[in-house]
């Protein structure tokens, strides 16, 4: 038996499915192991943090058959999460905190481990331009559940208001149009993003909507406890690795 064959072993007997991977020469005989077993979901990703970032969202959503049809909402880190909290908490929210660019992964994690659950990523134009190459995994993967929402006000809101280059020259929509996602659009005005974001799954997905937004600074913070809101929202999808937090 190879090392590869005994690693796969004991995958399995640890219930771990979804297996999300850098391309690595060490690592070839794993990830063939892996493509030539039907027990396995493999993702292939574009960096390290974007792999921990969709096995993350995977793990939280727990590969679980019991679910709400609650739509779980990952709210990417400064104002994209300030606002979620903002419009009401609930328990399928998950709220970044530090980690840049890593929304869309988490997101996709969670989409690929509940697939018939809606799953919206709330992202930022300076978040998403750190972390492109996540388009392309998600383009790749096509979870038809999974909808990102990307709010542009062409600057990095939370470290000073410096210019991104969404305020000049990049179009986020063009961008994720050329990583695979046709279904992406500019939000137009209120009853416009109603209209795309009320879709059916079986429309097919995923969906990008990128929408101008001011630059006025969130009005709440979310609270600064990452147990308490990994929590929170395992316990809102309905998974058993939540803990005894829920307040």
């Amino acid at each position: 038996m190879t090392w590869s064959d005994t690693f796969l072993g004991i995958l399995k007997d640890n219930d771990i499915r979804l297996i999300s991977y850098v391309p690595d020469n060490v690592l070839t005989p794993l990830l063939k192991g892996v493509a030539a077993d039907n027990y396995f979901l493999s993702v292939g990703a574009t960096r390290e943090d974007e792999a921990i970032g969709t096995v993350t969202g995977a793990y939280m959503a727990g590969l679980v058959a019991h679910l709400k049809h609650d739509e779980a909402v990952i709210g990417g880190i400064g104002n994209s999460n300030f606002d979620l909290f903002a419009a009401g908490h609930r328990p399928q929210n998950f709220y970044m905190l530090g980690s840049m660019g890593l929304a869309c992964p988490i997101a996709l994690g969670v989409a690929l481990a509940q697939p018939e659950r809606g799953v919206i990523a709330l992202e930022g134009d300076g978040s998403i331009l750190m972390g492109l190459g996540c388009l392309a995994t998600i383009a790749t993967m096509k979870p038809r559940n999974l909808t990102i929402i990307i709010w542009d006000n062409g600057i990095y809101q939370i470290t000073g208001k410096q210019p991104a280059a969404t305020g000049g020259v990049t179009d986020i929509v063009a961008v994720a149009r050329g990583a695979g996602i046709p279904n992406a659009e500019w939000v137009r005005d209120d009853a416009h993003f109603d209209t795309l974001l009320d879709r059916r799954f079986d429309d097919g997905g995923p969906v990008l909507l990128a929408a101008k937004i001011d630059d006025q600074p969130g009005k709440v913070q979310t609270v600064r406890d990452p147990a308490l809101i990994r929590s929170r929202f395992m316990k809102g999808l309905s998974t058993s690795r939540g803990g005894a937090l829920d307040q």
